[in-house]
C-alpha cells in the first residue's frame, strides 16, 4: 500500500508545526552585519590593495595564491 499525503504551507508554518525554534531575527542580525563588515572592508577588494597586502608578505602570498590556482585548476581539469 502506497500512500501520498500533500501539505501545502509556508516554511514558518511548517517550522511552528514541527516546533522548531523561528530563527530568522538571528538570520537577519548576521546577515545584516556581514554586509556592513563587507562594506567597510570593500577596499581591500581592490586590485592595488590586494597587492599591496600580498607584497608586505613578500614572494610568500604570491607563491601561494599561484599554488592555490594551480590546485583549483588541476581539480577543474580532473572532473569529468
Amino acid at each position: 500500500m502506497k500512500m501520498t499525503i500533500e501539505v501545502d504551507c509556508t516554511p514558518a508554518e511548517a517550522r511552528a508545526f514541527l516546533g522548531l525554534p523561528d530563527v530568522s531575527p538571528i538570520n537577519d542580525q548576521l546577515v545584516a552585519e556581514m554586509q556592513k563588515r563587507m562594506g567597510s572592508n570593500m577596499s581591500m577588494l581592490q586590485p592595488e590593495e590586494l597587492m599591496k597586502s600580498w607584497m608586505a608578505f613578500g614572494g610568500q602570498a604570491t607563491e601561494g595564491f599561484r599554488q592555490m590556482m594551480t590546485a583549483a585548476v588541476g581539480k577543474a581539469a580532473t572532473k569529468p
